[in-house]
């Protein structure tokens, strides 16, 4: 890796900032969140507080585990499973039902721990692989590949992750101002799987048509699943790659699997234009407990350390604060999920 930038903070602190503001809004639809929000360009959780969900909290694991196993792709992947279990021991939520599945086999000692699911959980993760290992192409794809496999074996899940990580490789690469769109052809060159080809090229092609963001939603889909997922994904970025919290804001308005999606495509966004784009009056007002900016920035620190060959020491996390913070926000969470069913 070159000269230490910073990719990486930019990276997990632009997913986390995706998550924070989707969440609310998780699958409710395009009318109900302009009906209730307008356009979410501020946090709606709980007063003006941002907090970060599963998408965060499993890439901040990833990181983790890469700062202390770079070399070593075995060991990282043990690494991340056991800490994957410990979190889910934390009661989070928001957690997909591929990932509770995977992490209940991890529980029970059976391997393989991933399940056949092509929910999102793999690739909502996988942009700090691709940022870490930007200059290292063979092992990036084969550490996006294992650790998609840690809780997802669905050949489009694996691909997907495997396609999340190498569009932020490519995005991450000092020097070369390219265009999201140019960054999107050339990673789909990694994919294999027809459906999944398919639908990014679709992406592509409404990125470049006339068709409005509610109406690419429509057309693409915007549900937890990485097909539609990874179509949506590349037509915002596609789009509005060059404005990203306008990218942020147009993918949470379209509904669905809004804080999955915006977590990608805020992942892209920061490893692409580093950290000049954050908004640093929304960074700061995200919940900096256990995996908040300030934990994000010296995970990314570790990676940068590890990069270099120095001892890397990732950040830790107090057990007793996070299970005591999912605890407590559980009720709200329940409450926004409740909310949604009502009809205005």
């Amino acid at each position: 890796m070159d000269e230490p930038d910073d990719r990486l903070e930019a990276t997990l602190l632009g997913a986390a900032l995706g998550d924070a503001l989707g969440l609310p809004c998780e699958g409710m639809s395009s009318r109900a969140i302009a009906r209730r929000f307008g356009t979410v360009d501020r946090f709606r959780m709980l007063g003006r507080t941002g907090f970060v969900s599963d998408d965060t909290e499993q890439s901040a694991l990833v990181a983790q585990s890469l700062a202390r196993h770079p070399n070593d792709l075995e060991a990282c992947v043990a690494d991340f499973r056991r800490a994957l279990f410990g979190w889910f021991l934390r009661l989070p939520w928001g957690v997909g039902l591929g990932t509770v599945k995977a992490c209940l086999r991890i529980g029970l000692g059976l391997r393989p721990s991933g399940v056949m699911s092509a929910g999102n959980g793999a690739a909502m993760r996988s942009a700090i692989v691709g940022v870490f290992l930007r200059d290292e192409p063979d092992d990036r794809r084969a550490f996006a590949r294992a650790l998609a496999e840690v809780t997802h074996r669905d050949p489009r899940a694996v691909e997907g992750a495997v396609f999340v990580a190498e569009v932020a490789a490519l995005a991450a690469r000092p020097g070369e101002a390219r265009t999201p769109s140019d960054l999107l052809l050339e990673a789909r060159g990694v994919v294999g799987n027809g459906q999944l080809g398919v639908a990014i090229d679709a992406g592509l092609a409404a990125a470049a048509s006339e068709l409005d963001t509610l109406d690419a939603a429509k057309a693409l889909g915007t549900s937890g699943f990485i097909v539609p997922t990874l179509a949506f994904a590349s037509f915002i970025f596609a789009r509005f790659g060059d404005d990203p919290l306008r990218a942020l804001t147009e993918t949470i308005s379209a509904g669905g699997d809004t804080d999955s999606i915006a977590a990608i495509v805020g992942a892209w966004s920061g490893a692409r234009l580093g950290a000049a784009w954050l908004p640093a009056d929304l960074i700061g007002r995200i919940h900096d407990g256990p995996f908040g900016p300030t934990h994000l920035k010296r995970l990314a620190r570790a990676l940068r350390d590890a990069a270099d060959g120095s001892p890397a020491v990732p950040p830790r996390y107090s057990i007793a604060a996070a299970t005591a913070r999912n605890l407590a926000l559980h009720p709200v969470v329940l409450a926004h999920g409740f909310r949604r069913l009502a009809p205005f």
